[in-house]
């Protein structure tokens, strides 16, 4: 019988499920962990801050459709990942925690007074889906396999487990059994009926204006073929929410995309039956209530989810279908390829016709914007330049209020799962990490990563973390020196006619908004980046061609004007989102 380490017995778990990458700043307490991992072969990726390493595993889980594996030490190591976590669980991401904590007999309960101490578990377990704290050597690999069966159930998100570093590090007489994943979960994706999907093919066919909304289910799932066949057969107008974004290419006129916002909700209004699949429709989504959808007494609804407590949550279903996205697609698709004949497209044509003209004018208002020239310039340019510039399937990470809303008004995606960002938190400065994590994701790729410099204030050390994995991030900072969206509140509250006249206030008349000088071209250089700093829109694009052929980690300060920035479109629509809608 073998002496081995708890860690040890956690790392080969993940070696049978495949795991190549935890994510993680290194400890004493869980050497024992990291150091059996370094033996397999799995990568240790190491960020600055444990926060970091949380949304790595996060980004890193979205844009592979594999286990995003993080790690904290007990006390601080755990506290500094707490906010990560919130994040990771909101957004949906499949990740799983490993953390150290002090031996048993001083925790759970805490004696009084015990060094590095807190409820670990108590914590996690209030934020994610399941956490468990382990006793003893004996209920490592029991309680590593309902983790891990909790990782792949329902909804993705946080699930944990702490393990005392005395049973971490500690060496135990054992014959540990090392199962395969099939033999502890199901590793089947849950399939519909075959009358449930030819109900919900009758109810589209029959519809006089179908239309689809989607969500993230889509991309862990990855169904996105199946899903444009659906959209293309039924010639339904596809909407998504704002994580989802570029389920399928925005070239086509059935994606109605996020930022126009009036006529999604038309869309919505319009619909007779809504097939919702992958999404809870919350609170972005107008939480599919009136006035922005059509009222559920005159809306068929069809949801098809993995997880059934996500049916029904916001809005009512006629057909409610417990399934995984890609099976019921598929399905479905068979099922009305097999009935092309009976869906009457002229109608539908003649409507998606119109909202494709909408999309454009639309479009050609905004783009106005691109004639500025301006010096510092406006923001508008970012986004369109870095389309230019970039190759289609370059990952494109937003972070930051204003940075974000304009990035996503100025991106078009015509590739999908090529959008990261933190939609459903507005975490701000979770973005550095992220880009990090979806280079290597994506080896030999570059990533582009949007970000206002507030956001960029947050976690910029992680700049050295790429420049160490050689991840090629190039990180364009919008620099208006100023807590922009808090600002823009604030006029409004402050002085409303004065701000609706000159746009903006003087620097006496807000609180605390304005921030001084980070020469963030200056900051990367320093840590071993590539770095320029740039105002005058003419000069963006060559900048970041340059940026590109550095061929690693690039800093972009560009200077913005800070009044057109704090004017980001689609305010109003945030602001109204937050109101409680009616019906």
């Amino acid at each position: 019988m073998a002496e081995i380490s708890g860690g040890e017995v956690i790392a080969r778990m993940l070696q049978k499920e495949g795991v190549e990458k935890v994510f993680g700043i290194i400890d004493g307490t869980y050497f024992g962990f990291y150091s059996a991992l370094h033996r397999l072969g799995i990568e240790i990726v190491t960020p600055r801050h444990e926060t970091c390493a949380a949304h790595m595993a996060g980004t890193y889980a979205r844009l592979t459709g594999k286990l995003g594996v993080c790690m904290a030490s007990n006390g601080p190591g755990v506290a500094n990942i707490l906010p990560g976590l919130v994040v990771e669980q909101a957004d949906g991401n499949r990740v799983l925690v490993i953390t150290s904590a002090r031996r048993p007999t001083i925790m759970y309960p805490d004696r009084g007074g015990s060094y590095q101490c807190f409820d670990q578990s108590g914590v996690i377990g209030k934020i994610g889906k399941w956490s468990a704290a382990v006793s003893s050597f004996d209920r490592v690999p029991e309680l590593m396999r309902k983790a891990l069966r909790k990782s792949y159930e329902g909804r993705p998100g946080v699930v944990h487990v702490d393990v005392p570093e005395t049973i971490m590090n500690g060496k135990f007489k054992a014959a540990v059994a090392f199962w395969e994943p099939h033999q502890y979960r199901n590793t089947v994706s849950p399939a519909p009926s075959s009358a449930q999907v030819a109900e919900a093919a009758q109810m589209l066919i029959d519809a006089a204006a179908p239309m689809i909304h989607a969500g993230s289910g889509i991309i862990h799932a990855n169904a996105y073929e199946a899903l444009r066949r659906v959209v293309e057969l039924l010639h339904a107008p596809l909407t998504t929410s704002w994580a989802a974004r570029g389920l399928m290419t925005e070239d086509s006129p059935l994606a109605i995309t996020m930022p126009h916002v009036k006529l999604n909700h038309k869309v919505r209004n319009d619909a007779d039956v809504v097939l919702l699949i992958g999404t809870r429709v919350g609170e972005t989504d107008w939480w599919g209530k009136p006035p922005y959808w059509r009222h559920p007494s005159e809306q068929k609804c069809i949801q098809v989810d993995l997880d059934g407590d996500m049916i029904g949550l916001n809005k009512p279903a006629d057909v409610a279908i417990l399934a995984d996205a890609k099976c019921f697609l598929e399905m479905l698709g068979d099922e009305l390829e097999r009935r092309k004949g009976e869906i009457k497209l002229e109608t539908r044509q003649a409507r998606v016709t119109g909202y494709a003209r909408t999309m454009k004018e639309e479009r050609a208002g905004w783009d106005k914007a691109l004639s500025d020239m301006a010096t510092p310039m406006h923001p508008a340019h970012i986004g369109a330049v870095c389309g230019e510039v970039f190759p289609k399937d370059t990952v494109l990470v937003a972070d930051g209020g204003n940075a974000t809303i304009w990035a996503m008004f100025y991106h078009h995606v015509t590739v999908p799962n090529t959008v990261i960002s933190t939609f459903k938190f507005g975490m701000l400065g979770a973005g550095t990490s992220q880009a990090v994590a979806a280079a290597l994701a994506r080896p030999g790729k570059p990533v582009c990563c949007i970000i206002g410099d507030g956001a960029m204030g947050f976690h910029s050390q992680e700049v050295e973390t790429a420049i160490r994995n050689k991840a090629q991030v190039i990180y364009i900072v919008l620099a208006d020196k100023q807590w922009g969206m808090v600002k823009m509140n604030q006029q409004f509250m402050l002085r409303p006619f004065k701000t609706m006249i000159y746009k903006h206030l003087d620097p006496d008349e807000t609180i605390n908004a304005d921030l001084g000088e980070i020469e963030f071209d200056k900051l990367g250089q320093s840590m071993g980046a590539h770095g320029e700093r740039v105002s005058d829109p003419a000069q963006l694009k060559p900048a970041l061609e340059r940026a590109l052929a550095a061929g690693k980690c690039a800093v972009i300060h560009v200077d913005v004007d800070p009044v057109k920035h704090m004017w980001a479109p689609g305010l109003i629509h945030f602001k109204k989102m937050h109101e409680e809608p009616k019906g």
